[in-house]
């Protein structure tokens, strides 16, 4: 299965600015938040049959609080995401993955000015 990540250039300029103009908290904050908001509108996407599936996606915070994960874990939810030759996709992580990189991007460009 194709996994959704998020990368940056310039990580090491991105930390310097971070160690002058903000606390580590206030990364840990922006990561929760937007980590919550994934796991709320993926579940708001979701495909609804016995509701199964949006009870089974979770939100996670790793990293001491600086990573965020967000994952459906019923069984066919690669299925419904990817679609199947017999069945065309129901995507619903992957658009509220692209929609919250957008916002979790220019909160940490707010942080760091």
């Amino acid at each position: 299965m194709a996994r959704n990540s998020l990368s940056f250039n310039g990580i090491g300029a991105l930390e310097s600015k971070l160690k002058r103009n903000a606390s580590m908290n206030e990364v840990k904050n922006i990561v929760k938040s937007n980590g919550a908001e994934l796991n709320a509108n993926a579940a708001r996407t979701a495909p609804v049959d016995t509701g199964f599936l949006r009870r089974s996606i979770v939100f996670e915070i790793a990293n001491f609080g600086l990573s965020a994960r967000s994952v459906a874990l019923a069984e066919y939810a690669p299925y419904l995401e990817w679609g199947t030759r017999f069945m065309s996709a129901q995507p619903f992580m992957g658009p509220a993955f692209r929609q919250q990189s957008k916002k979790f991007k220019s909160d940490l460009t707010r942080l760091v000015k």
